[in-house]
């Protein structure tokens, strides 16, 4: 009964007791703690958005800024000066190259090259371009492809246009170093009488006979000394007989000098027919057949060059 009277008899005033109070003060700092996190996101949602915005200003500023009227960095007077630099620049870098380009062609002709890196010594190629020709004398199909590339070389050899070029005179040079428009000899397809393709279109192909043709590339200025000819000789114990057209494979001076593309476009150059006299024990059997310019100061040995005046092909017909 003393203790229920002494409570009831304490005084309203009196503090609480000590538990009570660090209850509420621990309440207040979480509190106070939770509202410092809330403003702690807000400003930083408020810095995200902040950096965005400037992020997108930023870009949007790049390529134009209306505050300093920048385009990509430049205000118009500077790309103005850049664009006039650059103008100057390569203006007289072009200048210079013009220049140089014309100073050049000053020293240049028009028909001979200044530097030939070409060799004074001619090579050999033969027609049809076939280093190993083979075929069956019977079977069309397989010869015609060869007859077709000798018909196509001929076609600027016909008579009817040669007649139009002049008569040179046989076994002299035709040299027309002063003259302006240099004229072309003629050498007629005729000349080449049986590897002709005139009185036998097949170039002897069909009957076992083939004709090979050879010529001699141009070389501008070149004036062989002494007699120019065309020899072949088959690699094997016996002999092989040939015919030749023009007689002997002569290459005749007259068809020398050539002077260039420019100033001399219509130029044929001298052919040399050869006709492999094949009998019934050369088919089936392949023949080798080396053919060189001879008789004159070209070149026809050089190890280091196997077609310098000198070609080698082979032949082999099925039976």
């Amino acid at each position: 009964m003393s203790s229920a009277s002494e409570v009831q008899n304490q005084d309203p005033n009196q503090e609480p007791p000590k538990e009570t109070n660090a209850e509420q003060k621990k309440e207040e700092k979480e509190a106070q703690g939770e509202e410092k996190d809330a403003a702690k996101e807000e400003v930083k949602v408020e810095e995200k958005e902040e950096k965005k915005k400037e992020k997108k200003e930023s870009w949007k500023d790049l390529i134009y800024n209306p505050r300093t009227g920048e385009f990509l960095g430049r205000t118009a007077s500077s790309w103005g000066l850049i664009f006039l630099f650059y103008l100057i620049f390569y203006g007289f870098l072009a200048g210079m190259f013009t220049l140089t380009m014309w100073v050049m062609l000053q020293t240049l002709d028009d028909d001979v090259p200044r530097h030939q890196d070409r060799l004074a010594n001619p090579g050999l190629v033969v027609r049809p371009h076939a280093i190993e020709i083979s075929y069956n004398h019977s079977e069309p199909t397989q010869y015609n492809p060869y007859v077709q590339q000798l018909h196509d070389l001929l076609q600027q050899y016909n008579d009817s246009i040669q007649e139009g070029n002049e008569l040179c005179l046989v076994g002299e040079y035709t040299d027309q170093d002063e003259q302006p428009k240099k004229k072309v000899c003629q050498f007629k397809r005729s000349t080449l009488r049986q590897c002709s393709g005139l009185p036998d279109t097949s170039f002897g192909y069909a009957e076992g006979q083939p004709c090979i043709i050879i010529k001699m590339n141009r070389v501008i200025g070149l004036k062989p000394q002494g007699d120019p000819y065309i020899n072949c000789t088959a690699k094997r114990n016996s002999p092989l007989q040939m015919l030749y057209f023009p007689p002997e494979g002569r290459l005749d001076k007259m068809f020398f000098p050539y002077y260039g593309k420019i100033a001399h476009p219509d130029y044929v150059q001298p052919l040399v027919a050869v006709k492999l006299l094949l009998t019934k024990e050369d088919y089936n059997v392949e023949q080798t057949v080396e053919c060189k310019v001879e008789g004159s100061n070209l070149r026809n040995s050089d190890d280091r060059d196997k077609y310098l005046g000198r070609v080698t092909f082979r032949v082999k017909v099925f039976q």
